[in-house]
């Protein structure tokens, strides 16, 4: 039976086992986004501990789209030395690994952006602190292009796949809410299918697109785990290798989360699954080997995403193994 230490195949890439270290920002850089001897020391470490997939921190497509004044790059072809070490160190592990892309949007701040805070309507998105400026088509074109060109620096760089950020109310999840992007949810999928169609033009057999879907905002009125679903048949229809599954626009947990809870977005990535018919990989409060591996058995979803708990302990992997081969 498969289970959190079976090989995935997807494509032409297999992973060793079924866990992932997610995309966590670390605040290492400096106010180039280049990659520091600290982010490699980072993700080396976990890496080591035998994790299947590492998905490195989200980084910035262009300038205007940053929201920490220390957070990675993608947004200018001199810092793909730097990521290529970064690639080079982590697959050295014997691990798949990638990349987060993503734009702030509507969670920028001036100071961050160098320039107006752009969204895709006026105002104040939720969790955001200053006022957006709406984006007008030929901007969003841009922006678009944008992430095609961090794209390809992750490929030159030798990243094994590309993640593109659409949840926790960076801007392609505020294209998707109706709190942020009033309208049908064809309407709000437009900009996420032409970033998804534009990267996966340049993704080819041998390296994987994947997609972080914030498949509900939990708040009233917003993105609804129905049209969730909707979204991630759509996504998968326009080219998505596999999903990566979360929610929450102002924030990255529901919010009657427990804290002894595990895999609180597992039921949610187990819809998403089911709809979109591509392989999903879950965070959401996982930290015992054994949930892990019974969400893994039961079919529900592809892979687990362990984060807090590895930031806490970087040999969550191999403890997780010792504990299962423990029992068998």
């Amino acid at each position: 039976m498969t289970g959190l230490f079976s090989p995935l195949q997807i494509k032409n890439l297999t992973l060793k086992n079924r866990i992932a270290l997610p995309p966590m920002a670390n605040s290492l850089s400096d106010d180039s986004g280049a990659v520091t001897d600290k982010h490699i020391k980072h993700y080396v470490r976990r890496a080591e501990a035998g994790v299947g997939m590492v998905i490195v921190e989200h980084a910035y497509v262009r300038r205007d789209g940053r929201v920490d004044a220390r957070q990675l790059g993608i947004h200018d072809d001199a810092l793909v030395p730097g990521l290529r070490r970064l690639a080079e160190a982590v697959k050295a592990c014997d691990t798949v690994v990638g990349i987060q892309i993503t734009h702030g949007g509507g969670k920028a701040t001036q100071a961050t952006a160098g320039g107006p805070v752009l969204a895709p309507a006026e105002g104040i998105i939720p969790g955001g602190a200053e006022p957006a400026v709406a984006l007008s088509t030929s901007q969003i074109a841009e922006i678009v292009a944008a992430f095609a060109a961090g794209a390809r620096r992750a490929l030159d760089a030798g990243f094994d796949f590309v993640e593109i950020h659409g949840a926790h109310g960076y801007l392609l999840s505020q294209f998707l809410s109706p709190l942020t992007n009033p309208g049908s949810l064809e309407g709000r999928l437009r900009a996420p299918l032409q970033v998804v169609k534009a990267v996966r033009a340049l993704v080819d057999d041998d390296h994987l697109l994947l997609y972080r879907l914030g498949a509900s905002d939990y708040m009233p009125g917003g993105l609804t785990e129905a049209e969730g679903r909707r979204a991630a048949g759509a996504l998968a229809a326009a080219g998505v290798d596999m999903l990566d599954v979360s929610g929450g626009l102002n924030g990255s947990q529901p919010p009657d989360w427990d804290k002894k809870s595990q895999g609180y977005f597992v039921p949610m990535a187990a819809g998403v699954r089911a709809e979109a018919k591509v392989p999903v990989v879950v965070a959401g409060g996982i930290t015992d080997p054994h949930a892990a591996d019974r969400f893994i058995r039961e079919g529900q979803v592809d892979m687990v995403a362990i984060g807090r708990a590895m930031l806490v302990n970087p040999d969550w992997a191999a403890r997780a193994r010792a504990a299962l081969d423990a029992d068998a």
